[in-house]
């Protein structure tokens, strides 16, 4: 069934990424009638939520997304279950860094607080025992090792959830871009939904959830100015010595990683292109979604970066002069790294409900980030969920949002 202008839903979300499409499908089970809009064609390549990889990862300095992580490992797998097919590759997950560096530190608290990410600490003289010996750890450098890791699909995986949707009843729009969401002229009860075409929809609520737009789309909704910074950033993909290939598979127990040096650096399993490993400097460069240049982010000094890891931590098993392979992806950075989730608030009251700033950590907590904006907007609360550091008055308090103990882990270049 097609939306006309003038339909009435119960909810409408407007954006389809990973967030909105998890959202309309845990709205939709609670039988709903769901429109889910998005301004570009579904699936396309131009935001956060396209490409061939994600990381899953429990170990987080913030313990609060150590619980978000373990409740979208079940919601993941409940979804696979229902489609029938699957987007997640299991993996164990390594983080290892300095030993005083203060953000693996209480990623190392955080995950030991949670008995399901079952981490073991190692030492430098030991980490030749795990992953075939592939890491070489500097001197005064430790590593934790923990199961719960692990690769999503991620253009998969949103088809997924948009499918898994469609079944439900939910109504699907793309090529359709919102200008405006106002309250409902004739009763102020509800909001108007406005695309630049000229239809307007109508709904009982609303959710927000349009990644690097959400800076531009809250600010000429509600004159809210989201401290919601999208970066270009550029995923690169690096050539594995002949003879060690199997050794980065994941079915050779390769893991997920991070490593907290200098800069933030991570990577996945050889999956997605054979021969081929991603390892990536965790940030990218201020940018317009709408200006982008599309030439690559990665500055000669952020590749030399890389290179310079790959030959001291993978000495000999990666090839660290350039990468044979590159992506474009977006980050929506907050000042903190922290997400938005909150209600819109002024006139629209519990209405509309914002879910972005996602910061290069999001996709994911996809499910439970769904299921929670669904409840949001349906229930006017949720449960189970620490929602305080998500709240959009935090830089009303602070310009820098929450505060934090352990050093920023996003580069800019």
């Amino acid at each position: 069934m097609a939306a006309a202008s003038g339909d009435r839903f119960d909810l409408i979300i407007v954006g389809a990424g990973i967030m909105g499409s998890c959202a309309a499908y845990y709205a939709a089970k609670r039988s709903l009638r769901v429109l889910l809009l998005e301004q570009f064609d579904f699936l396309h390549g131009l935001g956060s939520s396209h490409g061939e990889s994600r990381t899953i990862r429990a170990t987080y300095p913030e313990d609060y997304y150590t619980s978000m992580v373990l409740e979208a490992r079940c919601l993941w797998e409940e979804a696979q279950a229902e489609a029938g097919y699957r987007v997640v590759t299991s993996t164990a997950h390594f983080d290892f860094g300095p030993e005083d560096k203060k953000s693996l530190q209480s990623a190392i608290d955080s995950g030991g607080d949670h008995r399901e990410v079952n981490i073991r600490l190692i030492d430098r003289g030991s980490a030749s025992s795990v992953f075939s010996g592939v890491f070489s750890l500097p001197e005064g450098w430790i590593g934790v090792v923990s199961d719960i890791g692990g690769v999503i699909r991620p253009t998969k995986a949103v088809a997924m959830f948009q499918a898994l949707a469609l079944k439900k009843g939910v109504i699907l729009k793309d090529r359709t871009r919102i200008i405006a969401i106002e309250k409902d002229g004739e009763n102020r009860e509800g909001v108007r939904v406005c695309a630049a075409g000229g239809e307007i929809f109508l709904g009982s609520k609303c959710v927000i959830t349009v990644g690097a737009w959400m800076r531009k789309l809250v600010k000429s909704v509600a004159e809210i100015d989201l401290p919601i910074q999208p970066l270009h950033t550029t995923i690169c993909y690096w050539k594995i010595k002949a003879g060690h290939e199997a050794e980065f598979t994941a079915e050779g127990g390769f893991p997920t990683f991070a490593s907290y040096g200098d800069s933030y650096i991570y990577g996945t399993p050889s999956l997605e292109f054979p021969g081929l490993i991603k390892i990536a400097l965790h940030g990218g460069r201020p940018c317009d979604p709408d200006r982008r240049d599309w030439t690559a982010s990665s500055s000669g000094a952020m590749l030399d970066s890389v290179g310079e890891w790959i030959r001291k931590i993978l000495p000999g098993k990666v090839e660290s002069g350039n990468p044979v392979m590159t992506q474009a992806c977006l980050y929506s950075m907050t000042p903190d790294g922290d997400f938005v989730i909150d209600f819109l608030g002024g006139e629209f009251d519990k209405d509309v409900v914002v879910a972005g700033g996602f910061s290069g950590h999001g996709f994911k907590m996809g499910p439970v980030v769904g299921r929670i904006v669904a409840e949001m907007a349906i229930d006017g609360a949720v449960e189970g969920v620490e929602m305080g550091p998500f709240g959009i008055r935090r830089f009303a308090e602070c310009s820098r949002g929450n505060a934090k103990e352990f050093e920023e882990q996003v580069s800019s270049h």
